[in-house]
């Protein structure tokens, strides 16, 4: 029985169950006495005898054998006292207060002398969060300068709360790590970003100076850290150095970058590096593979910066300059090539873009959707929610007989669709996340990944073929040259023209920003196929609601740190308030003196942030800070479960860090 289990009910039964046996005996002389009274009477003489002496034997030692349990008790228990005291580990029992109930010798030791944090244990570790301890089972801190490793387990003292308390001093382990990862070998690589353009307005015979100090320049990079530096091509080279040496490279944020642009002996453009290095990882040829993952991020990111890769997270640093546009269209060409080589063997072409569809979006996915129906595939684009900006454009292919019913399809279509002969093309786009249908990505295998906007750490990883290039003006642009090369036969309709054109003067808010050559002769490229500037005009005509809130947004912005306008866009009344507050940001950058623009707007319970900028300003790197992405002058982000006024706070938080780190201005 449980009541028999406890040990204070065990010894009280087990110290009288001798009385309990009398009533056995007394049985016994009643059964004697029935066959011999003689007998019996001696046995119940005896039985008597025995009675009065058990309970005079219980009665006088009773008290004598409980003090002697209470004294052995006590003994147990200042043994245990002794072992904590004398253990070489530190032991403490806290209230849920964090105030000290009892401290062992070790303790008393790791505290002597700190009167305060002998009194509560929130003072010795302030930075932890004691209002969370419940839920805590270890972490570490630092007092004194040791580390330590805090065990904390809940105990019940008396129906009280307590918490038992371990510290074990982990500061000669944390220093033979450190020790050993400051050994550790890191792999880097260097690529000159726009060698060839920079080569080709250098006089022949000065050519050769130009990369000897460029040379020169990056070899006393490397030996300052006493690395090693191997030239591996014309523009790329490999490096190896120490960790301790690579957290010094970055606490002086990879100044080679600037340094290298310095170099000038009449060349119109300044050459400028890209840095990816490997940390981290079980192997060496890990390592090394982290490296060109990281250089191929940085590279997508437009170059100009260095990324750093382990196995836990990638870091940015750098990426002030523009990207440079390529003079060449080899790459267009080849891409072009490679995207009919997989097309041509597919059935079905599904083209998505990202959420919320914009004009640059919708007019690339016209622009492949084209080049699906020449090679007399069956084409569709996924299209989500059509806002008010883009349903005219939208309308000229729904209502006209040259193009089929089921040109636009939904999610659940495009899932039906699916299969071995089915491929993806993802335009505008490189994050999954932000994608029209994220699962398509999962449970389609040929992906096709085109798209101008710098890459982050999210971007779609199992493409079969990726272009994305950040010095593009728009994913049109890159359209339209593919289409070139595709088939001589493949021709774009007036209609489809209007769509691509529309997307590129968007994207360039009217030829203004991030525009290259390649960018006029795409927009040619299109007015010979049928673009018409009126019609493309009158798409962007608005409500008068729309422009009223634009012009409210404009006119209660707020200018922080003098370069910075900063405003919110209402969303009542509005059909697409973000594309009003995109285009609020755009209005802000012709104000004098502003050099980045970011309005906020509330839909649906999230907060879209718009961010632009002229030339000086990466916005990109500022809205990836929470979340978003997108080119250096144009950016985006999304924010859930905030307030605009938090909202607001913490993009202030963001400018003033990144200025404070030279990030910005």
């Amino acid at each position: 029985m449980k009541w028999f289990q406890k040990p204070d009910n065990f010894l009280r039964y087990y110290l009288k169950w001798p009385i309990a046996v009398i009533g056995m005996f007394v049985f016994m002389a009643a059964c004697i006495n029935l066959v011999n009274k003689k007998a019996g009477m001696i046995m119940i003489f005896m039985v008597t005898a025995a009675v009065i002496l058990l309970l005079t034997f219980y009665y006088y030692t009773k008290d004598n054998f409980e003090r002697a349990v209470a004294g052995y008790a006590m003994e147990t228990e200042d043994i245990g006292k002794k072992m904590l005291n004398q253990l070489d580990m530190a032991y403490a029992v806290i209230d849920k207060a964090g105030g000290f109930a009892w401290r062992n010798r070790e303790f008393n030791r790791i505290i002597e002398g700190d009167k305060k944090a002998g009194r509560n244990i929130r003072i010795m570790f302030p930075e932890l969060k004691w209002e969370e301890i419940e839920e805590k089972d270890s972490f570490s801190a630092c007092y004194n300068g040791r580390k330590y490793k805090i065990i904390i387990n809940e105990i019940i003292l008396k129906d009280v709360s307590a918490y038992s308390v371990c510290l074990y001093d982990e500061s000669e382990y944390t220093a033979l790590k450190e020790a050993a990862d400051k050994k550790e070998m890191v792999v880097g690589l260097i690529n000159l970003d726009n060698y060839d353009e920079a080569m080709e307005n250098v006089e022949s015979v000065r050519s050769s100076l130009l990369i000897a100090l460029i040379d020169r320049k990056i070899n006393q990079y490397i030996s300052r850290y006493d690395g090693i530096l191997k030239r591996l091509e014309k523009d790329k080279y490999i490096f190896i150095i120490r960790h301790e040496y690579f957290e010094e490279m970055q606490e002086n944020r990879f100044d080679i970058l600037d340094d290298v642009k310095t170099v000038n002996i009449g060349n119109e453009m300044s050459v400028t590096l890209s840095i990816g290095i490997g940390s981290g990882g079980d192997s060496f040829s890990l390592r090394n593979d982290f490296a060109r993952n990281a250089m191929d991020m940085a590279l997508g990111r437009g170059g100009d910066q260095a990324v750093v890769k382990d196995s836990e997270s990638i870091r940015y640093f750098g990426g002030k300059s523009k990207s440079v546009e390529k003079s060449t269209r080899v790459k267009a060409r080849v891409k072009a090539h490679a995207l009919r080589g997989i097309m041509e063997t597919m059935d079905n072409v599904i083209i998505m873009g990202h959420k919320n569809m914009d004009i640059d979006c919708f007019g690339s996915a016209i622009g492949i959707w084209r080049i699906a129906a020449t090679l007399e595939k069956n084409a569709y684009i996924v299209m989500g929610a059509v806002n008010s900006t883009l349903k005219p454009i939208v309308a000229k292919f729904t209502n006209s007989d040259d193009y089929p019913e089921d040109m636009f399809i939904d999610e659940a279509r495009a899932r039906e669709l699916a299969g071995d002969r089915t491929m993806l093309v993802v335009v505008d786009v490189n994050r999954p996340s932000i994608t029209e249908e994220p699962e398509l990505l999962n449970i389609i295998n040929n992906i096709v990944v085109l798209d101008h906007h710098r890459q982050s750490s999210e971007i779609i990883s199992n493409a079969v073929l990726s272009y994305v290039e950040p010095y593009a003006s728009s994913a049109c642009e890159m359209v339209a040259e593919i289409v070139q090369y595709i088939d001589e036969i493949t021709r774009i309709k007036s209609g489809e023209a209007d769509a691509m054109y529309a997307g590129i003067v968007v994207d360039t808010q009217n030829f203004n920003i991030q525009t290259g050559v390649r960018t006029f002769e795409a927009a040619a490229y299109l007015r010979r196929s049928g673009a018409d500037i009126t019609r493309v005009r009158k798409m962007f005509r608005e409500k008068p609601a729309d422009y009223m809130a634009k012009a409210e947004a404009v006119h209660n912005a707020e200018i922080y740190n003098k370069h910075f306008a900063i405003s919110v866009c209402s969303a009542e009344g509005i059909e697409s308030p973000t594309v009003i507050g995109a285009q609020a940001a755009n209005e802000l950058l012709n104000i004098i003196g502003i050099k980045a623009s970011v309005v906020l707007t509330r839909y649906n319970d999230i907060i879209y942030v718009s961010a632009r900028s002229i030339d000086e300003i990466n916005v990109q790197v500022m809205m990836e800070k929470i979340g978003g992405g997108g080119h250096r002058s144009m950016a985006g982000a999304q924010i859930k479960g905030m307030s605009i006024e938090n909202a607001i706070k913490r993009i202030k938080e963001i400018i003033s860090e990144m200025i404070k780190e030279g990030d910005l201005l």
